[in-house]
């Protein structure tokens, strides 16, 4: 089975990413915020005293000069109100057409015509932000009024730098950028620790099933909590008990099964060998018999041996199942067990074989025989002529294939031609076969660590059905129950199989001689 291995997406790694993204998008989105608060805060504060010292130093000294002013006189009031005022900022003051500074050398663009058309417009006190030469400043534009509220026409303009306050808002966003690694550690060590307790139960389920899946049957989850996560391992629990009991089940009812029927063949042996000594008799006599008593005489006997060989064949697979099977293996030439299949059985003249000498392996030579007839027969019996059998090698295994010339393997016979009892032609009441006969072939070379498999032959190479038997050259001691496991109709092979012969080299009526196949 395929173990999960997680992968650097795991749940893991994305929860710590989610956790360290919704910190960072937190603290960038509240340092800014905070920045824009902050700087908004500076600048108020800022341009509320800068415009209230600038009203109040011009309220006290312009009563001091005499209106209308000349040029003089605005620029002896330009000095005073700058004198009076913190940083000595600029100050522009105007009358009608004269305009005079306390820095004669000092830029005046920095004073907007908006920012003049509104102080003009409004006669209030009004201020304008600019950014001159990289560097902002604070304009602030103020209206002198004579007693009583009447305008004189005088203006005074300030500019003072916003520079320092600058300085002190990118200094706290400098703070807050130098704290933002330390969130996103923080951040990402919490993810950590909540990942670990979000997914040490889902870890703790997932070792749960695949013990359940390698067939550990009690394998259970603590419940933890009234969460999801403790209503998923509960829910995890109900299901392997409501399996265990079907599969205990099943199993009950599985080895029921397998006793009923190695019981049943073990006690119609007795039986059966005496109706095979009686049915001797009567072919050996038949020939002295009237013609009816001859036929049905023979017919008796045929049935009698097709009946000895399903029975051998049902405690053969019970052998399997039961895991009573075993082999009984020897270094072998493997061209010596397939000649001798072929001419125990008479069909040296119907097959050509291909068996290079001096190919030998460790196998059972019984169960290698009882596989190669398998093949052998049904390729005969179903198949067209001409029937080959080739045998080969490498450093590995051997290699034997049984191909014919007939029509091939029906595609949904392909998939369970290996089943236990499977007949493809299920149109026929009654066919030669047990349908067994493959299921125990492939069953004698899994024993031996091989397999069988069945396909058809490419239409260019001739078309036909090929059947090959491959057996490891030194193979591992493996019982029945290794092999066999699947019950009736087991298939890991994924091959297929209805044609069969016998099950064993010997039975009640003797050696066989002709295939017991079944049908297509």
């Amino acid at each position: 089975m395929r173990r999960f291995r997680p992968r650097l997406g795991g749940l893991r790694t994305r929860l710590v990413i989610a956790f360290v993204l919704v910190a960072l998008i937190s603290t960038v989105t509240a340092t800014a915020l905070a920045y824009r608060e902050s700087r908004s805060a500076v600048l108020q504060r800022t341009q509320d005293a800068f415009q209230a010292d600038l009203r109040q130093r011009v309220d006290s000294v312009a009563p001091d000069f005499d209106m209308p002013p000349d040029m003089r006189t605005l620029t002896s009031l330009a000095d005073s109100v700058s004198a009076g005022l913190s940083g000595a900022p600029l100050v522009v003051t105007r009358y009608q057409n004269l305009t005079a500074s306390s820095d004669g050398l000092a830029d005046r663009t920095r004073i907007t015509p908006e920012l003049r058309a509104s102080v003009r417009s409004s006669g209030r006190t009004r201020f304008q932000r600019v950014e001159y030469r990289g560097r902002p400043y604070l304009v602030v534009g103020t209206p002198v009024s004579y007693e009583g509220g009447r305008a004189s026409g005088l203006e005074v303009f300030a500019v003072t730098s916003l520079r320092a306050e600058e300085e002190h808002t990118a200094a706290l966003l400098d703070s807050v950028r130098g704290g933002l690694l330390p969130v996103l550690g923080l951040a990402a060590v919490l993810a950590l620790l909540a990942a670990g307790t979000v997914l040490r139960p889902v870890r703790e389920l997932g070792r749960a099933t695949r013990r359940l899946a390698e067939g550990d049957l009690d394998s259970r989850v603590e419940v933890r909590g009234r969460d999801e996560l403790a209503g998923l391992a509960a829910d995890f629990n109900t299901t392997a008990d409501a399996l265990q009991r079907s599969v205990t089940d099943l199993r009950d009812q599985e080895a029921r099964a397998r006793r009923f029927v190695a019981d049943v063949s073990h006690e119609l042996r007795t039986p059966l060998t005496a109706m095979t000594m009686v049915t001797t008799v009567l072919d050996e006599d038949a020939a002295q018999l009237p013609s009816d008593a001859a036929r049905a005489a023979r017919t008796v006997s045929d049935e009698t041996a097709r009946l000895a060989r399903l029975v051998e064949d049902l405690m053969e697979m019970s052998r399997f199942d039961s895991g009573a099977a075993r082999l009984d293996a020897a270094e072998t030439d493997l061209a010596r067990i397939v000649q001798g299949t072929l001419e125990l059985r008479g069909w040296t003249g119907q097959v050509a074989a291909r068996l290079p000498e001096g190919i030998r392996a460790v196998v059972d030579r019984r169960r290698v025989d009882v596989a190669v007839a398998n093949l052998v027969g049904n390729a005969l019996r179903h198949g067209e002529r001409p029937v080959t059998v080739t045998l080969s090698t490498d450093a590995d295994q051997v290699t034997v294939e049984v191909a014919d010339r007939g029509p091939g393997l029906p595609p949904d016979v392909l998939g369970r031609v290996f089943d236990r009892f499977y007949k493809a032609d299920s149109a026929r009441t009654r066919s030669e076969g047990s349908g067994l006969g493959t299921a125990i072939a492939l069953e004698n070379a899994r024993l031996h660590g091989g397999t069988i498999e069945a396909a058809n032959r490419p239409a260019e190479e001739g078309g036909g059905a090929m059947f090959t038997l491959r057996l490891p050259r030194h193979p591992r001691q493996r019982t029945g129950r290794d092999v066999a496991g699947q019950g009736f109709g087991g298939r890991d092979v994924g091959g297929q199989g209805f044609r069969e012969q016998g099950s064993t080299g010997q039975d009640f009526g003797g050696p066989r001689t002709a295939a017991d196949g079944g049908a297509r």
